[in-house]
């Protein structure tokens, strides 16, 4: 379990994956520099399964990507995330090649707001707290270098074993980018918490290599 960019295993609180062995992979620091590749590798030193079935969130679902490059994987699924630079939008990848994105204040993107709720589609008091949380937990220097990565991320291959579940309501990454997808109705970028049930059904059909009917 890869989770999305700043977070931790709390964002998949509301999922079901029984009877599967967790291991939830830890944000370690970037190096100076670092590529998305290097950072790839290190984090490969957490995994102690052979040929690991790969679950990523947001940034963790890039990650996952960068990961399957480097040791073999059984599967990948991704959620709410992109499988190339073409599914980020275009005027992130012109903000990042541009470098806007090193003049936006990190302090602006830790902090939540009513805004930020729309943009993640987050509505109940739970979720509130817990996307404020985890804003406030966020190490400042891995959210600006990973940023940094996401709108240059250079990617142009999708592993075989890969499948996408995406929300029909998300902002951040829009459904209209993103390609042979599961489509969650209604789903915005946090849907693994208040469209968990159907996150979770989706994820079990997919390790159980059950037909998802014409949902791609």
């Amino acid at each position: 379990m890869l989770s999305g960019l700043g977070a931790d295993e709390r964002v998949f609180i509301n999922l079901k994956f029984n009877p599967l062995n967790l291991y939830f992979v830890k944000w370690i620091e970037p190096m100076q520099n670092e590529t998305i590749s290097s950072y790839a590798k290190r984090l490969c030193l957490q995994l102690e399964e052979t040929s690991p079935i790969l679950i990523g969130l947001s940034f963790g679902g890039i990650m996952a990507v960068e990961i399957s490059k480097i040791i073999d994987t059984e599967q990948i699924i991704l959620l709410s995330s992109a499988k190339t630079k073409y599914e980020i939008p275009f005027i992130y990848r012109l903000a990042g090649k541009l470098h806007l994105n090193r003049y936006v204040p990190i302090s602006m993107l830790k902090t939540a707001n009513i805004f930020s709720y729309w943009l993640f589609n987050i509505k109940s008091k739970e979720e509130k707290e817990l996307f404020k949380q985890i804003l406030k937990d966020t190490d400042p220097v891995f959210l600006k270098w990973a940023i940094d990565k996401i709108v240059n991320w250079k990617n142009t291959i999708i592993p075989q074993q890969l499948i996408h579940i995406h929300g029909t309501k998300d902002k951040i990454l829009p459904m209209y980018f993103i390609k042979n997808k599961i489509r969650i109705q209604g789903g915005g970028h946090l849907m693994v918490l208040n469209k968990a049930d159907e996150v979770s059904s989706a994820i079990a059909k997919c390790l159980s290599g059950q037909s998802l009917g014409d949902q791609y």
